[in-house]
This record gives structure tokens, C-alpha cells and sequence, in this order.
């Protein structure tokens, strides 16, 4: 004598690990008859909750990945403080369309601004979406690198940076890279264009200057900024660092005030002369 099929669906479900559609399947089975759902719609919304829960699970995992510093959101930044922004910009950038383009984004401008934030952001939503994000400053991961070199590991710390769908390097060009570690930023940035897979990039450095960035080196820097900017998108932001208007606010002194000018007369003559940095 055969089994029947209702007996055989918990058991089925449990084997194939479709727990969550397990625990709701008497709860859908009464709900479908009395409100005579269709085959296909029963089906559906039984596997709708198994698939939602995966996904947050998934999403969980890229969290812990990721190892964001802390978790910024797009609609937490005060796109009114920087009107440098084109806001339109950074609603496409969200989309993750970049992504799937394998296009890099590069946020240029001084500290303080936000660039960090709007990284973070931007890597917090391809992880929603289910996607592998790694964030890193750049001199812990060179460092990082730097030490699995002389641990003869390397090439799992390499890949570590070049699997993921984005990576999310910070702060380059902050601290002096030596040789070695610029060496190893550049096959980062290397690897990753070969991949096709997007970089988010954030500097306090112009283009003209990254030369400084890769130890002095103009060729190394030519080369990664040839393969950095092949496919991207470039946001200069300008303005004021947010930590500097807020001590304006609670009225905190400046810390590198402008030297104030002020007129002395020279000796002999009947003029006075603007001196500007007077000792």
C-alpha cells in the first residue's frame, strides 16, 4: 500500500532542507482550502517564506564578511551639507547596476566630507541584494597582505580581496605606502580589473598625486590608475568636513585658524603695508 502525498510532503521538505516551508505547511494547507488557492499559488507562498528567510540569512553572512566598521545607510546622509553631490548620481549608483557592469567607483576629496559613508552605504545595499562585499582601509590590507607574503600565504589573502563581488578599499593615499605594500595594492587593483570585478575607492588624493600613493613610483601609479579608471565613475567631493562644522556649531575655537593680516608701518616712509604672516 502506497503512501499518500500529504503524508510524504513533511518528510519530503525535511530532507531537502526546506525547513521554513516545513514549519508553515499545515498553516498553508488549511489557508489554500479555504480560500481555494490555485495549485501554483499554494506552491508559491510556501516556498515565498523558505526563499525570505534564505535571503536574510544570506544577507546575515555578508554582514559578518564584510566587516564594515559600522553599518551607514544612503538615507542617513545629509546630502544638503555637500551640494557638490549630484544626488541623482548616487540614486543610479544604488540600483547596483555598477556592479554588474564590473565599474568602479572613486570618491575623491578631503577628510571629513562623507566619502567613507557613501561607501559604506553603497557596500551595505550590494550586500542586501546578496552579493560578497569586503571593506578594508588600505593600509590594513596591505599590511594584511604584507604579512601572509611573509607567511607563505599569500595567495589565499589575495583571493580574499579578489573573490568578492565589490570591494570596498578606504582611505587610500591617508599614510605612506612603502614599495613592497604598493606593490601588493596594485596587484589588488590588477587582479580585480582582469576579473571585471568593481572596486570602491575612496582618497584624499587628486590623480596628480598618486604617485605619492605608490611610493614614488609615476609607472606603477600610471598603471593603476589606467586600470582604475578604464571603466568608472569618478565623484569629487567638495566642501567642508562635517566634524569641522559641527565644532563651529558648539562654538569650538578652530584648531588651524587663518592668520589674521594686520598693518605696521616701515620705518622711514609715511605708508603702512599688509603683513600677512607677521612673527
Amino acid at each position: 500500500m502506497s503512501i499518500p502525498y500529504e503524508q510524504k510532503a513533511p518528510a519530503a521538505l525535511d530532507q531537502l532542507g526546506l525547513t521554513v516551508a516545513l514549519t508553515h505547511l499545515d498553516q498553508a494547507c488549511q489557508q489554500a482550502a479555504a480560500e481555494a488557492w490555485s495549485y501554483s499559488h499554494f506552491l508559491g507562498y510556501l516556498l515565498d517564506g523558505e526563499l525570505a528567510e534564505r535571503h536574510r540569512k544570506t544577507v546575515q553572512l555578508n554582514f559578518q564578511f564584510a566587516h564594515f566598521p559600522c553599518l551607514k545607510r544612503l538615507e542617513e546622509f545629509e546630502f544638503s551639507a555637500q551640494p557638490t553631490i549630484d544626488r541623482r548620481l548616487i540614486d543610479e549608483l544604488a540600483t547596483g547596476r555598477f556592479v554588474h557592469d564590473g565599474r568602479n567607483i572613486i570618491f575623491l576629496g578631503p577628510p571629513g566630507i562623507g566619502k567613507t559613508h557613501l561607501a559604506i552605504a553603497l557596500g551595505v545595499l550590494i550586500a542586501e541584494m546578496g552579493h560578497r562585499v569586503y571593506f578594508s582601509a588600505a593600509i590594513d590590507m596591505v599590511r594584511r597582505l604584507a604579512k601572509a607574503m611573509a607567511d607563505n600565504r599569500l595567495h589565499r589573502e589575495m583571493n580574499n580581496l579578489t573573490r568578492p563581488k565589490l570591494l570596498i578599499i578606504d582611505e587610500v593615499g591617508y599614510l605612506a605606502l612603502e614599495t613592497a605594500e604598493a606593490s601588493l595594492l596594485f596587484q589588488v587593483i590588477s587582479q580585480r580589473y582582469e576579473r571585471q570585478q568593481p572596486i570602491v575607492l575612496t582618497s584624499n588624493k587628486a590623480f596628480a598625486d598618486w604617485s605619492h600613493v605608490f611610493a614614488s613610483d609615476p609607472i606603477m601609479a600610471s598603471a593603476a590608475l589606467d586600470r582604475l579608471l578604464h571603466r568608472s565613475t569618478v565623484i569629487n567631493i567638495r566642501g567642508d568636513s562635517y566634524r569641522m562644522k559641527e565644532k563651529r556649531k558648539a562654538g569650538s575655537p578652530d584648531p588651524n585658524p587663518q592668520p589674521q593680516p594686520r598693518r605696521r608701518r616701515v620705518p622711514d616712509s609715511s605708508k603702512e603695508v599688509l603683513i600677512v604672516n607677521d612673527p
